[in-house]
């Protein structure tokens, strides 16, 4: 059941990454089609800027399922067997705590921002722009527990962790 959760999960991540690099290179490409033609799309900055942010967060939480995101495991693997789990515990907790925290302050973020909309398009609320805050958050520490079952078996082993978590 775990391996087909995070097999999905994995998948979904995948696929909103894909969707939001499509949706972002397409409007690029309008927009500047547009400002070649010697117009341009009022709105263009800000939906870009959004959808930057978004691709951001989405695939940070898919970069933490299989633990590509910025680390350097030379530390952990330069230590004793032993000690590699309680070191990855605090660790853990470290980066858990945080996106829990992150999670929080978003939801707080978003009761703030009220009926705020943006200014190029007055139809679409704040809220669903920033709303990335909150659920990247909460799939990033869904993706870092996911990942963690292997990480702690490859940090038992002598060659110790390995560059990817792919199981």
């Amino acid at each position: 059941m775990y391996q087909r959760f995070r097999k999905y999960f994995n998948l979904m991540l995948e696929w909103i990454v894909i969707a939001l690099m499509i949706i972002l290179a397409l409007i690029v490409v309008v927009a500047v089609i547009y400002r070649k033609a010697g117009a341009s799309l009022s709105w263009y900055d800000e939906v870009a800027s959004v959808l930057l942010a978004w691709l951001t967060y989405y695939g940070s939480a898919l970069a933490a399922i299989s633990r590509d995101h910025i680390g350097f495991n030379g530390i952990i693997n330069a230590m004793r067997p032993s000690l590699r789990i309680p070191v990855l515990i605090v660790g853990e907790i470290l980066i858990i705590g945080f996106f829990v925290l992150l999670a929080w302050v978003g939801i707080d973020v978003l009761k703030v921002l009220g009926d705020y909309s943006l200014t190029s398009l007055t139809w679409v609320p704040t809220r669903l722009t920033q709303s990335v805050i909150p659920i990247g958050a909460v799939l990033f520490i869904i993706a870092e527990l996911m990942s963690l079952p292997v990480l702690f078996q490859m940090a038992k082993t002598a060659d110790g962790l390995a560059e990817h978590v792919t199981a």
